[in-house]
């Protein structure tokens, strides 16, 4: 049996030893202590006794990989994926579902009260099936020709032959291309490739990343991968370029969109664009953030295609959707036409500096990124002092930090809800409502 080359070097023999497994850390990790000191080991669960070895050792904390569990939890459970543990994708495929939603909660509670936000004594849980959900995948290809996700702490590629929290499409569709791209070489090779399929598996839209701007070969590669996977609708060929937003379509073929459906209205979403991952919960989620909301102006930030806006539209008199995204603005218009809802191409703290009117909305919800509002957002609107407001995060350290700022701005916390929307993952989504004291 081959085993990874340990990050310790070899003059110094990696620290190992029994310890006893105390709570769940954001990341994916679970605290124990090792000499008193912190030391965060994965693939493990609460009150779980582990034989540990030391990986990295810092001045504070320590991180280690488990050898051996000596008494397992009753939480514990056999993975359904045969790439878990060395996938860097999941971190809890071991513990069954209804304790991944505790630890998740434990998770949220404990980071807003480090973070200065009491929250409320009961979190509500949004949860649904926790296998198949993932609306959209990005996949690696490998020296050989394979597609794959990226490996748990490393940058190298382990290939996948399944993946049990995607959509079935999506995995069959990826492992199609990887066997065109084998064929068609040297014509025509890709780094990476994105899939983005709708609700029922009907269609499916794709970027290919390449890199140089070497697009040869690259409509011979699509009808080729057209003819395995029938609902391939859309497919769009990009220089991967050298940085994180330096991607740039030099070829495409189809359609630049598909329709997705969710609360009974057919989104358009383009090549590229941000909407939501979890297609068994997205009507949920939606509800959850509108429901009880009315009256005569809400602006809906970080707008994305409008999957909000659309929704706030038939509950009050004016909707501003407020997106800067090139690959969602166009999409949005769209969505909004012949509705009372306006679309605003610009950064949200652009909008907020420079809005033209002393009109107050009824409701403000804000949707942003993992780096959440930051201080000169959530200040602004701190100041503007909309009645109700109903944040979004996909990151709770960050929504601790821009919550703070909010309470001391007068508003209070009517209800916070973690939305499972990353089922098998440490990721977690949580919409808090908030109300002007």
């Amino acid at each position: 049996m081959k085993h990874r080359r340990s990050n310790t070097p070899a003059s110094r023999p990696a620290k190992s030893a029994v310890v006893e497994i105390e709570k769940p850390i954001y990341g994916g990790a679970f605290l124990a202590r090792m000499e008193g000191k912190a030391t965060f080991v994965p693939l493990t669960l609460p009150g779980e006794q582990a034989r540990i070895r030391i990986v990295e050792d810092k001045r504070s904390y320590a991180t280690a990989e488990p050898d051996g569990i000596i008494s397992s939890s009753s939480s514990r459970v056999q993975p359904l994926c045969l790439h878990f543990g060395a996938c860097g994708g999941c971190s809890y495929q071991h513990s069954d579902y209804t304790s991944q939603l505790a630890i998740k909660q434990q998770i949220l509670s404990e980071t807003l009260q480090r973070g200065g936000v009491q929250p409320p004594e009961k979190i509500d849980v949004l949860a649904g099936e926790p296998w198949s959900y993932r609306n959209r995948i990005r996949v690696a290809m490998d020296a050989s020709g394979r597609v794959g996700y990226r490996e748990r702490r490393s940058h190298a590629i382990l290939p996948i032959a399944e993946c049990p929290i995607a959509a079935p499409l999506l995995v069959r569709a990826a492992l199609r291309a990887a066997e065109v791209l084998r064929n068609s070489r040297p014509a025509f090779s890709a780094k990476e490739i994105s899939l983005f399929c709708d609700s029922r598996e009907s269609e499916l839209l794709c970027s290919v990343f390449v890199s140089g701007g070497a697009s040869k070969g690259f409509e011979n590669f699509v009808a080729a991968w057209k003819e395995r996977v029938p609902e391939l609708a859309g497919v769009e060929c990009l220089d991967a370029g050298t940085g994180a937003d330096s991607s740039r379509q030099i070829g495409g073929w189809g359609a630049k969109s598909i329709r997705y459906g969710a609360n009974n209205f057919q989104y358009r979403v383009d090549h590229g664009a941000f909407f939501q991952v979890n297609r068994w919960l997205i009507d949920s989620l939606v509800d959850r953030v509108v429901r009880d909301q009315q009256g005569k102006l809400a602006w809906d930030l970080f707008a994305g295609v409008g999957l909000f806006a659309r929704q706030l539209t038939a509950r009050f008199d004016e909707v501003i959707a407020v997106e800067s995204a090139p690959s969602a603005t166009e999409a949005l218009a769209d969505n909004l036409r012949e509705t009372g809802g306006r679309s605003v191409s610009a950064d949200t703290l652009s909008f907020l500096k420079s809005r033209t009117t002393a009109t107050t909305p009824d409701l403000i919800v804000v949707d942003p990124p993992r780096a959440g509002l930051g201080p000169e957002v959530t200040s602004l609107l701190g100041n503007i002092g909309s009645s109700t407001l109903v944040y979004v995060s996909c990151d709770p350290a960050t929504l601790a930090r821009d919550l703070r700022v909010l309470l001391g701005n007068g508003y209070a916390i009517a209800n916070v809800t973690l939305a499972d929307l990353f089922p098998q993952t440490f990721h977690l989504e949580t919409v808090v409502t908030l109300h002007r004291s």
